[in-house]
């Protein structure tokens, strides 16, 4: 089944409730697949007794040694909610802990500046988004080397051409050339330019993400940002257990504003954690829940997500490694934790240690993605570009990550029995001996029957060979280029681009161009 046929196929999904229409002009030019609805069960990897076991270790985790909170605000609010605080430390009861995490929705709705491309997050929901935080890139010309605005640019254009990425991420390969202190603005603005899908918010500083707040009211509408979801942001615990002043900041300002925040914990498994993968989940379940509290503290029944990143690491060298059965299970054991309770939950997809776009990627992508989708996952981040442990973004990973997740979409989407009877009298008619190329049946649904991805080559040698003999990474950089090519702009409503470039001007001369 190839990505056209596919999007004709999927139920029709219209959000948005007619809101700020004047600030929306709608694209039809790129297809997009709607929020997967997965109808394949999640596998449970352990019984019931052993999430229970992992479950009230973790409660025990932060009644007895309790988690460092290091903000002052935070501090005071957990004081006045009745933790057990002495200075930073934070000692949280099982039932003040759960009764916080119950106010948090199972399921939200993440609005698109495009309502037709809003999606829902949690339950049976599943969303595709791409890689974050690259300095380097792998470029079309196959050099590895910094990041550039352009670069930034295009990935958010190839995005938004991707029929199965549901949101634009943002951070996706850091714009080297502009200073730290004004980077965040030229993140958003590409974000918010070169795509109509959901897209990511900024978490390094307070004023930087309500800079990402006020620039999200430019386009959607102040009063609408301070209600509803139109991005999600990363924060992540340092583990062991410590919620930084920096995330926390970060914190506040989103879900004051009813923004969903990602609560993971960034596990480097044997090393900011023990060297198990029971004992790490116990941990990063504890590190989250803690952070998924404190947002109720915040805004009682904002939407939040509960988020990890774990990795384990080479206990010869130190350097954390993509694809590993470790990780896979632990992805299962943290769906099934987020199942217990009822909130919608993140892990990566397609996240790799290999430098190149080549077969070790394709075998760790592979362990990695089906785990995220037979485990449920609900918002599968670095599902597009990611190389080299998150250091490197590629163009050809990128390209062909997106053609993998129309796969992967059809296999989370079931099996269908519509055809089923139509197949039947197909083997009817044609009988013993014969062939089904010129049936009905065949004529009516060979373009939808099966998916064929156009970046793998299954042609003949002699045919391969005759058409330059090209691996598959060079596919990939040629995809990439061609998308690129066909790309055309999602335009933003005129007075809505002038105010973005008119703030963006205003706060850069604000702003220094040295981090102090």
């Amino acid at each position: 089944m190839n990505t056209t046929d596919m999007i004709a196929e999927a139920p029709a999904q219209r959000r948005g409730g007619g809101r700020m229409g004047r600030k929306v002009l709608r694209s039809a030019a790129v297809p997009s697949l709607p929020t997967l609805v997965r109808k394949i069960p999640a596998y449970e990897i352990v019984p019931d007794e052993a999430v229970e076991l992992i479950h009230d270790a973790s409660l025990r985790i932060l009644e007895e040694i309790g988690c460092e909170f290091r903000d002052d605000e935070a501090i005071a609010l957990w004081k006045a909610a009745g933790a057990d605080v002495a200075e930073t430390r934070v000692h949280i009861d099982r039932a003040l802990l759960l009764e916080l995490v119950g106010k948090i929705p199972s399921e939200f709705t993440l609005n698109a500046r495009n309502p037709e491309r809003s999606v829902r997050v949690g339950g049976k929901n599943s969303i595709f988004v791409p890689m974050y935080g690259a300095p380097y890139v792998r470029d079309l010309d196959n050099n590895r080397r910094y990041g550039t605005l352009e670069d930034l640019n295009n990935f958010h254009k190839l995005a938004y051409m991707a029929p199965a990425l549901h949101s634009s991420s943002s951070i996706i390969c850091e714009p080297m050339e502009i200073p730290v202190p004004k980077r965040h603005l030229h993140i958003v603005h590409s974000a918010l330019k070169h795509s109509d899908k959901p897209f990511m918010g900024i978490v390094t500083s307070k004023d930087r993400a309500e800079d990402t707040m006020a620039m999200a009211g430019l386009v959607f509408g102040e009063d609408f940002v301070r209600d509803n979801p139109v991005l999600v942001s990363i924060t992540n615990c340092n583990s062991p257990l410590v919620w930084d002043a920096t995330m926390l900041d970060a914190m506040k300002v989103y879900a004051r504003h009813n923004q969903p925040l990602i609560l993971a914990p960034f596990a480097l498994c044997g090393a900011s954690t023990a060297a198990s993968s029971v004992g790490a989940v116990a941990q990063v379940n504890a590190e989250a829940l803690a952070g998924l509290a404190f947002t109720q503290l915040l805004r009682p029944g904002s939407p939040q997500i509960y988020g990890q990143f774990m990795v384990t690491v080479d206990m010869k060298t130190g350097a954390p490694m993509g694809g590993t059965p470790e990780a896979a299970q632990m992805m299962y054991l943290m769906g099934a934790l987020a199942r217990k309770y009822r909130l919608p939950w993140r892990t990566s997809g397609f996240h790799v240690g290999s430098k190149l776009n080549d077969a070790q990627a394709g075998y760790e992508s592979n362990m990695l993605m089906h785990a995220a989708i037979l485990a449920g996952a609900n918002y599968i981040w670095h599902s597009a570009g990611w190389l080299e442990a998150g250091l490197t973004c590629g163009y050809s990973k990128f390209a062909t990550d997106c053609e993998q997740l129309v796969g992967w979409y059809k296999y989370a989407g079931g099996v269908s029995f519509d055809d089923f009877n139509e197949a039947m009298a197909a083997i009817r008619e044609v009988g013993p001996q014969g062939h089904f190329l010129g049936t009905q049946h065949t004529l009516d649904h060979f373009e939808t029957a099966f998916f064929m991805p156009t970046l793998m080559d299954f042609n003949s040698f002699e045919q391969w060979n005759a058409e330059g003999a090209k691996d598959h990474d060079t596919r990939g950089r040629e995809k990439a280029r061609a998308m690129l090519n066909d790309y055309q702009e999602p335009k933003l409503d005129e007075g809505v681009a002038e105010a973005l470039q008119d703030f963006i001007a205003k706060r850069e001369k604000t702003l220094p161009d040295t981090v102090n």
